[in-house]
């Protein structure tokens, strides 16, 4: 074997999504393509995106392209919104600018996990989560979410905790569901996992993963488990928020509720375990743009719009769909029961949508709502067609 062990296992993880990726990749060849896979773009990027990017093109000093770490007014911004959302004591030292989620939550894991721990990961969840403990050197464990309403399940992550957990991962608004979970559901899981912790005589950490904590429906409240547990920390991407994965920016928050000796310890180490991991930083122009991109939001009032139209239409023809509070996907059971030919069926009308197989719901499928209102009235009568076709 060439690869390393870890390495080996990270690519078996993952290869479902690359290979569906390639897939998904050939559709730029196709202009009638109806792509509702992944969570791009299909229209011009948000116009407070470009402003604040061009405004930081120009270079005012001549280390203006210099090695960047995390920015104070970057850090200062994210601070201050974390205080306005959250309110918490957040201060600019709790923040570690990054390459995004990916690079937050790959922080993460060096900061607070060593090799052979295992982190709790949900089922349903993000794909990615998997193939990166693999690769760094971490082990998964799942814990299925609420069967049929997808809400958190308390009492399947304290079934799977042992003495060799080091964290658990949560994510909400939730991916692929929508689900945005309560403040209660937070309290009781920070009872679970600080009994566990003091049973098992080390800390457990709790990951809050919430690139899409500003896209919420119907104006349900948010809460953040940095709130009712100490041990957490945060992850976020601009990305969903701005609609525009290929500028990679988020950050890592401390959570300010942290005894004072340990949250020093962890500020301190979060410049140099970034630039450890791979210069974790993101570039110069997008750290500049921080203080300007924290109002940069897509338009929620045209997405709830989109959300309606497909599951009202959805739901009125007889799926069992999640309506969803918050992201910009759509969750639902496929007709027949068999996610994989339902799209398939589908991707044969020019049609794609991502099987739920993907996230390890083979009776499932996952809409992105990120495609424009002409390409969902355009896909509606085939997808309805294919579900009498398959009943």
């Amino acid at each position: 074997m060439v690869m390393s062990t870890r390495a080996t296992e990270a690519k078996a993880s993952v290869d479902i999504v690359t290979n569906f990726l390639a897939r998904v990749q050939a559709l730029t060849d196709d202009p009638d393509a109806l792509d509702f896979t992944f969570g791009n773009p299909h229209e011009f990027p948000l116009p407070g995106l470009s402003a604040a990017i061009r405004t930081q093109i120009e270079p005012r000093s001549v280390d203006w392209f210099a090695y960047k770490t995390s920015e104070r007014e970057a850090q200062e911004a994210v601070a201050a919104g974390l205080r306005a959302e959250l309110g918490l004591a957040f201060e600019p030292e709790d923040i570690a600018m990054t390459q995004g989620a990916f690079g937050a939550i790959s922080l993460a894991f060096a900061l607070l996990a060593d090799a052979g721990d295992e982190v709790v990961i949900p089922v349903p969840g993000w794909f990615c989560y998997e193939p990166m403990l693999h690769a760094a050197n971490l082990v998964p464990v799942r814990a299925p979410l609420a069967d049929g309403s997808f809400e958190l399940d308390v009492e399947a992550i304290a079934r799977v905790l042992t003495p060799r957990t080091r964290m658990v991962v949560v994510n909400s608004p939730a991916n692929p569901t929508g689900r945005v979970y309560p403040k209660a559901a937070w309290d009781a899981l920070a009872d679970v996992l600080e009994g566990a912790s003091q049973a098992n005589g080390r800390r457990i950490w709790l990951l809050s993963d919430e690139p899409y904590r500003r896209i919420r429906f119907d104006g349900i409240e948010f809460a953040s488990p940095a709130g009712s547990y100490a041990s957490t920390v945060i992850d976020y991407s601009y990305a969903k928020v701005m609609l525009a994965p290929g500028q990679r920016l988020g950050y890592l928050a401390l959570s300010p509720m942290l005894p004072a000796a340990e949250r020093a310890e962890l500020q301190a180490a979060l410049m140099p375990i970034g630039l450890a991991i791979g210069w974790g930083f993101p570039d110069a122009i997008m750290q500049y743009a921080v203080p300007a991109l924290e109002t940069v939001s897509l338009d929620l009032a045209e997405l709830t719009r989109k959300r309606d139209r497909l599951y009202g239409a959805l739901s009125g023809a007889g799926f069992e769909v999640t309506r969803p509070e918050g992201t910009f996907y759509l969750w639902g059971r496929a007709p027949g029961g068999d996610g994989h030919a339902f799209c398939d069926a589908l991707a044969q009308r020019g049609v794609h949508l991502m099987p739920g197989k993907l996230f390890d719901q083979p009776h499932h499928f996952r809409i992105s709502l990120t495609a424009t209102m002409d390409m969902i009235e355009r896909a509606l009568p085939h997808i309805l067609e294919v579900a009498a076709d398959l009943r």
